[in-house]
């Protein structure tokens, strides 16, 4: 099975609600489609969104890496000879992590193809089903603990509250939130590197001393602050997860080696796919350090390859692969099947993905596409 060409599209897909963050606001997911074709008739499937409050990673960054560096070097390879063709996407460029996972991912749905294996049991086969959480953007207090409510009504008894826009309101929004849904749902916060260390330990302190019960807080400081995390990590009693402050395995062992949290988060859009995430998964099983599988806003294709990861490793003990569900329409055929908070995998060989509805791939011009002559 040798790759003769690489496609690239775009998609999108409206969100049922604004999805907004102490970083940004968004209303639909509009992301970058990769299709690797083979001289066997396979095709593998992978998707990066545009996340640059983030990965830095832009429509144009994300195509040009792929087009320019990454494609270029994959044509002509044996998909059998899988180490060296994932070692190729990694090594063609530096950081461009989502373009990278786009194509990581599609390579191992073609690998999954090419032994009639999904991809979730060729990493693992831990189980079949997960359950995620669901997102409630940062607004009002009140408008909060609206939508806590209808995520309750929806079944989620797991909530992933953004906070971390105007601190003074924290305390308010999530009691807000905990006083609308009762003490039995499961409620974790995101303040996307909102705090400073030393306002993050109070405001998690406040939430305490109200019995407010949070599961864990996420990234309560800059990505970049370390010592920050470290700080808050040791002087809090909310268990600390870090999310921008792990990209790479490298990260992600030194904050083992430091203790500087207490989980982290793992995203294929940071790490640069399935590849480099089985290294951080790997380093947190020597640790005893359990992980949070997330996603940024993505539509299903990427969102199911990382459900295939969270099906294959006990590690994985949190769950945040809500893209789909944010999402108003579903426009990808085949893949895992998403009842709102229980995702089911699929059992088709690779990652199951089939295609998109009819005309909702919007494939770029050849100009912008590399293949075999």
């Amino acid at each position: 099975m040798k790759i003769t060409q690489v496609k690239l599209g775009t998609i999108s897909v409206p969100l049922r609600v604004p999805f907004k963050t102490a970083l940004r606001t968004v209303d639909a997911v509009n992301d970058v489609i990769v299709e690797i074709l083979t001289d066997t008739g396979e095709k593998g499937y992978g998707e990066a969104p545009p996340t640059g409050v983030i990965t830095g990673d832009t429509t144009g960054a994300i195509v040009g890496a792929i087009r320019d560096h990454i494609a270029p070097k994959l044509i002509g390879l044996d998909i059998d000879c899988f180490e060296d063709v994932i070692r190729t996407v990694q090594s063609a460029v530096v950081h461009n992590t989502s373009a990278k996972a786009a194509v990581d991912m599609a390579l191992y749905d073609l690998y999954g193809q090419l032994y009639r294996i999904p991809v979730y049991k060729l990493l693992g086969g831990a189980r079949k089903t997960i359950t995620t959480d669901i997102t409630i953007s940062v607004n009002s207090p009140e408008e909060m603990a609206r939508d806590a409510c209808d995520a309750v009504a929806r079944g989620y008894d797991t909530l992933k509250t953004k906070v971390g826009i105007d601190p003074s309101l924290d305390v308010e929004r999530l009691a807000a939130v905990r006083n609308a849904v009762g003490p039995d749902i499961r409620i974790r916060i995101d303040a996307n590197q909102a705090w400073t260390p030393k306002q993050a330990v109070r405001i998690l302190d406040q939430m305490e001393e109200k019995g407010l019960g949070l599961e864990l807080v996420e990234q309560p400081v800059k990505g970049t602050d370390f010592d920050g995390l470290k700080y808050v990590t040791e002087n809090s009693f909310v268990p600390v997860l870090a999310d921008e402050a792990v990209f790479s395995p490298e990260d992600a062992l030194r904050i083992m080696q430091h203790h500087a949290a207490d989980m982290i988060n793992i995203k294929l859009m940071k790490c640069g796919g399935l590849y480099n995430a089985q290294k951080i998964l790997s380093a947190a099983e020597v640790y005893g350090m359990e992980c949070m599988l997330g996603c940024m806003l993505e539509a299903k294709v990427s969102v199911n390859a990382a459900v295939e990861l969270a099906c294959a490793k006990q590690i994985i003990t949190r769950i945040d692969l809500d893209g789909p569900v944010l999402c108003r329409e579903d426009p990808i055929l085949g893949g895992a099947v998403f009842n709102e908070k229980d995702i089911t995998v699929s059992d088709e060989p690779g990652l199951g993905i089939h295609g998109f509805e009819e005309g909702r791939l919007a494939y770029l011009d050849e100009t912008m596409c590399r293949h075999m002559h």
